[in-house]
């Protein structure tokens, strides 16, 4: 069959989306710059900061945070449903680091990135 090789993430600033969703999820950090990697960015114009593909690793699929010029966001066709053990902590936790509602429903409450992705906040299980 087939395995979830990386979750791609828009964004127009992939270095601050990746640092954001890697302050939110338990475990989850961005991927270190080794020597090799800042020099092949270097050639090409960029550093960490710039890099227009970051990605995230944790106990789950690795996130790529991908710059996308010119991207819609009228709305998400894919998002995450995050699992908390306290809802109000994290959503406070969230809007702290940048996030913000988008509103609450009965049993999620769905929220926005600082770049306007949609993902939901939900209960553990």
């Amino acid at each position: 069959m087939a395995t979830i090789a990386e979750i791609v993430v828009e964004a127009e600033t992939p270095s601050r989306l990746a640092a954001f969703w890697a302050a939110i999820l338990d475990g989850y950090q961005v991927r270190p710059y080794d020597d090799a990697e800042i020099g092949r960015l270097a050639k090409l114009g960029f550093a960490p900061k710039t890099d227009p593909t970051v990605m995230v690793d944790g106990p789950g699929p690795s996130l790529c945070f991908q710059r996308v010029r010119l991207r819609d966001y009228s709305n998400n066709r894919v998002h995450l449903d995050i699992a908390v053990d306290d809802v109000p902590t994290a959503i406070e936790r969230i809007t702290a680091l940048g996030g913000s509602i988008q509103r609450r429903e009965p049993g999620y409450t769905v929220m926005k990135d600082p770049e306007g992705n949609q993902f939901c906040i939900v209960p553990a299980r």
